[in-house]
Order: C-alpha cells, then sequence, then structure tokens
C-alpha cells in the first residue's frame, strides 16, 4: 500500500491553515480580500441562473411527466445509462378502450360507431402529446439538464477552488504581517549596559531569524498572489460564458413554445375533423349536437353553435410570425418618436433582424427605445441615427 506520510501532514497543514483563516475571518479578527465589483455581479448572476433553471427545470418536468412514479422510473433509466422504454400516453389507452367496448357492444350500433370514431381520434391525440413530449424532451429539457449537471458543476468546483486560494493568500498575507511585527521587536536597540553580552548576541541571533521568516513569507505571498489570480481569470471565463447560456436557453424556449403551438394546433385540427363525423353522422339521431364547421379555412378557426358553448381561439397560422403581422399593422417606418418616453438601452447580445420591420443590433451598443399604443409588450421600437426598427426587450437592458 502506498501511504505518503508527507503528504498526508501537508494536506492537513494546508486544511488546518484554510479553516483557522476562515473562523477568523467569520469572528472579525483576519483581514479579507475582496472581489471587484464586476466579479462579484458575475457570481450573483450564475448563482440565480442556476437557481432559476432548476425551478423551471423541474417545473417542466412535472408539465411533461405529471406522474412522480413514472418520473423516477425515467430517472433510474437515464442513470443506469439504459434507453427508455415507450410508454402509452392516457389519450392512447383511452382511444383503445373505446374501441374495444365498440367491439363489443357492435360497431353497426349508433353508440358502437360513435365509440370508434372517438376512440380514433383519441388515439391521434395521442400520438400527437407523445411527439411533443419527445420534442420538448430533446429540445428543452436536455440543454437545462446538461447545463445544471455539467456547465453549472465545473463553475462550481473553479468557484470553490478560488475560495481556497483566497484563503491561501489572505493567510500568507497574515502570517507576512506578524513576521514582520516580530522582526521589528527582535531588532530594537538592544540594552548595551546589559551586564551579560550574551542577551546581545541572542537578540541579534533572533533578529536575523525574523528577517529569514519575512523573506520567506514574502516568497509565499508572491506564489499565493500568482495562483489566485490566475484561479480568478479562470472563474470569471466561466462565469462570463453564462451570456452565452442565456442566448441558447432562449434558442431553447423558442423551440419549446413552437412544438407546443404546434401539438395544440394538431389537437384543434383533430377534434374539429370529429365534429364534423359526428355532426354528419348523428345529425338525425341527435339534431344540433354537432353542427358542421362552415369556417374550416385554418386548423384553430374556432367552431361555434347556438345551443353549445364554445371556447373562443384567436385565428391564426401555426409557425407564422406575429412580430411580422404586428409590423404590418403598426407601420413602423411611419411612427414618430414621442416626445417623452424614450430611454437608452445597452445591447446585452447580437441580434439578427429577421425583416425588414426589425432592427439588427450589436452587442454593447447603446440605442434609444420607447413603445407605442398596442405593441406587444416583447418589443419595442429602437433607433439608431436613421436607422429604425423592432427590437426584443429580451436583448436589451434599459439604463435609468
Amino acid at each position: 500500500m502506498d501511504f505518503n506520510v508527507k503528504k498526508l501532514a501537508s494536506d492537513a497543514g494546508v486544511f488546518f491553515t484554510r479553516a483557522v483563516q476562515y473562523t477568523e475571518e467569520k469572528l472579525g479578527q483576519a483581514e479579507k480580500t475582496e472581489l471587484d465589483a464586476h466579479f462579484e455581479n458575475l457570481l450573483t448572476r450564475a448563482d440565480t441562473t442556476k437557481n432559476w433553471t432548476e425551478k423551471i427545470f423541474r417545473q417542466t418536468e412535472v408539465l411533461l411527466q405529471p406522474n412522480p412514479s413514472a418520473r423516477i422510473e425515467e430517472f433510474l433509466y437515464e442513470k443506469l445509462d439504459r434507453k427508455i422504454p415507450s410508454r402509452i400516453t392516457n389519450a392512447e389507452l383511452l382511444g383503445q378502450y373505446m374501441i374495444d367496448a365498440a367491439n363489443d357492444f357492435g360497431s353497426g350500433a349508433p353508440y358502437g360507431s360513435t365509440l370508434i370514431k372517438v376512440g380514433e381520434s383519441e388515439k391521434k391525440l395521442g400520438g400527437v402529446e407523445r411527439d411533443f413530449l419527445q420534442s420538448a424532451s430533446i429540445n428543452f429539457l436536455t440543454p437545462l439538464r446538461n447545463f445544471l449537471e455539467g456547465d453549472w458543476k465545473t463553475i462550481s468546483k473553479e468557484r470553490r477552488l478560488l475560495e481556497n486560494r483566497r484563503l491561501d493568500l489572505d493567510a500568507c498575507k497574515a502570517r507576512l504581517k506578524k513576521a514582520k511585527i516580530a522582526e521589528a521587536k527582535a531588532a530594537a536597540m538592544p540594552d548595551f549596559q546589559e551586564t551579560r553580552p550574551r542577551n546581545y548576541v541572542l537578540s541579534a541571533s533572533a533578529s536575523a531569524l525574523w528577517s529569514e521568516e519575512v523573506d520567506k513569507a514574502e516568497q509565499e505571498l508572491r506564489v499565493a498572489q500568482t495562483e489566485f489570480d490566475r484561479q480568478a481569470e479562470v472563474t470569471r471565463l466561466l462565469l462570463e460564458g453564462i451570456s452565452s447560456t442565456h442566448v441558447n436557453h432562449l434558442r431553447c424556449l423558442h423551440e419549446f413554445v413552437e412544438a407546443q403551438a404546434t401539438y395544440y394546433a394538431q389537437c384543434h385540427l383533430y377534434m374539429q375533423e370529429l365534429q364534423k363525423q359526428l355532426g354528419n353522422a348523428n345529425g338525425e339521431i341527435f339534431p344540433n349536437t354537432f353542427p358542421p364547421n362552415t369556417n374550416s379555412s385554418t386548423p384553430l378557426a374556432s367552431a361555434s353553435s347556438s345551443g353549445a358553448a364554445t371556447i373562443p381561439v384567436v385565428s391564426t397560422v401555426v409557425g407564422a410570425s406575429s412580430s411580422s403581422l404586428e409590423a404590418g399593422a403598426l407601420g413602423i417606418e411611419s411612427v414618430p418618436a414621442p416626445a417623452t418616453g424614450t430611454r437608452k438601452a445597452k445591447v446585452l447580445y447580437d441580434y439578427e433582424a429577421a425583416d425588414t420591420s426589425e432592427l439588427s443590433l450589436l452587442a454593447d451598443e447603446l440605442i434609444t427605445v420607447y413603445t407605442v399604443p398596442g405593441m406587444d409588450p416583447d418589443w419595442l421600437i429602437g433607433e439608431r441615427g436613421n436607422q429604425k426598427g423592432k427590437v426584443p426587450v429580451t436583448y436589451l437592458e434599459l439604463l435609468s
């Protein structure tokens, strides 16, 4: 067994020194090297990003899989690096039960034939739901998990290492301070009237010893300062990478919303088709139960009837850009800047305009922004010289 006693003793000594320094700092008996304000802001931003990313990740898991037992099962499969078995959705299971019941009741009877139609539609809904769950898991949950289990663990490791380097640095500063005080006392003028010359010799020897101790402490301080500066730079670079993380999560969020919009649009389309089928087949048995939908130009058109309550749905085309529609309605180029209410804003990230109504942005530049009545709250009108266009709020830091 290879047991290095010297290394063990050295590690124990370093740990003890750090513990003493940390305790004295907490008791107010030792000085502490403070990080600059920018570094502290980076640390705060990183902690906030981690906390909210974790909350969003957990709640998204609950949204996609409400069953806690199923979530635990999926977690175990992931940790064991095994493929998660395909699970039938509740809608698919309901649809299969309806079809099986129709076969027992008789598919030729009105009730049986209706059960088959509804069951087939429920199975379609279940298939669409499974596609949505898979898309959301890959495009949204996985990037969040990779940040929490990868990037954040690296940042945390480097932060702990930086804290150790800081404790070592402050301990070296305290050791040097004590050595200089002791050297000053030893170097005080000796009493030449002393009847025993041996005391003078001892005083000179002590002064030389403390001088050597000061030189050694200064050398250790230089080494500790170098290691601290190097580790601070590494940690700073990792913390500044949080901005890239925000951009990546923003893209994933757009993909999640797009998948959710597609899912609900397909579900609405299937239910409209089912309403038409039931209205045509059962109109004579139950008049006005499912009246045919006369406005079916778009998948999300809302069906209405005089005898049944319906949910109003805004007519739109899946994937269409709401910002372009809004731009046409507002007439960006013709919108004058208000006399009051304009603000300066700093651009956080580069942004490429999607169309002529938007304004391309460069990181760190300053622009003038304002809003107009009826405008989407997620967008502002931005001006840079003679250029004007819509800009996303999430890419800006509004200045007072």
